[in-house]
């Protein structure tokens, strides 16, 4: 029975997605008060992750760093400088609504994608490594990026982003890998299984109360809005895709690529949030809230694409 309910909270994950995110937008006075639960779930989500991986994965992940590398050059100069140029094209006169665009596609990739990862037989160990490196690295590399994009100084909170990365993706990753290398593969698998389901609804969960701090952002629609809308979503699908393309052409295994997808896709769109609203003007914070509406829908629309194309490897 749990495996049918894994295999039906797949096959509908993508319907359940911009279903969960409209419920956030409607509901988001009553769900802005379970926010304090998000990490928590956060790193139940990490852990049954992480059953599945072993610390000889992560060390061969991490003496192999050219995909490391790569993840690092579409989050920080790819997508950020086609997302810039997107911005210049459709606004040509607005600098503050360029900076915010910049700013949604630069900040560091999204907790999240590990359990997009998980769901699609990518590599963990890989994603875990991306999210670590580049978390690690963004009070440096999106500084530096904003200053050169957008010609402005960003300041982090690096203690309170070390401390959260920590406690979501540090502390249960360990404990996963540990009970792997404790419980032998066979047995952590079957309990990563078993938890699975569990894991996949708490992810409509943690979807629809972050997309709840999008509301007061929607209450004034109007045409430059739904310009806005229309042109972060398609630089959201562009940073997708072009993460799966240069993960083909750089012949990366199929494991690889699932963890390039989501984790060159996805940002971390609370703490971009958070930067917009504390160091730049309103128009900035606009385009970086508005990108939570799309890119987990987004990641549902390419886990839909992922199982076209690789669905013998992913029924397996």
């Amino acid at each position: 029975m749990i495996g049918a309910i894994n295999l039906f909270l797949t096959k509908w994950m993508p319907l359940l997605t911009p279903i969960s995110v409209f419920i956030g937008v409607l509901l988001g006075d009553y769900l802005n008060v379970w926010v304090f639960i998000v990490p928590w779930l956060f790193a139940f989500m990490t852990f049954v992750g992480s059953l599945n991986s072993n610390f000889r994965m992560l060390h061969h992940t991490m003496t192999h760093p050219f995909p490391v590398l790569l993840a690092l050059a579409i989050l920080h100069v790819i997508v950020p400088v086609f997302s810039w140029t997107v911005g210049h094209i459709m606004f040509p006169h607005d600098p503050l609504t360029v900076t915010g665009f910049t700013l949604a596609l630069v900040i560091p990739t999204g907790i999240t994608s590990v359990i997009w990862v998980t769901m699609y037989k990518g590599s963990v160990p890989l994603a875990l490594v991306i999210i670590l490196v580049d978390t690690m690295l963004s009070p440096i590399l999106v500084p530096f990026s904003m200053s050169v994009l957008a010609g402005s100084k960003v300041e982090m909170d690096v203690t309170a982003m070390v401390s959260g990365l920590f406690w979501m993706i540090v502390l249960p990753s360990l404990l996963g890998m540990i009970a792997n290398e404790w419980l032998k593969a066979e047995k952590a698998s079957r309990v990563s299984q078993a938890m699975s389901p569990f894991s996949k609804l708490s992810l409509p969960i943690v979807i629809a109360i972050n997309s709840a701090v999008v509301a007061p952002y929607l209450r004034d629609i109007d045409a430059k809005f739904i310009q806005i809308l229309l042109t972060i979503l398609f630089v959201v699908f562009c940073g997708y895709l072009i993460s799966w393309g240069l993960a083909v052409v750089f012949k990366q295994p199929r494991e690889n690529i699932v963890a390039l997808i989501y984790t060159g896709g996805m940002r971390n769109i609370s703490a971009g949030a958070v930067i917009a609203v504390n160091f730049f003007p309103p128009q900035v914070a606009v385009p970086v809230v508005v990108c939570m509406l799309f890119q987990q829908m987004l990641a549902a629309l390419y886990g839909y694409f992922l199982g076209k194309v690789y669905r013998e490897e992913l029924r397996a």
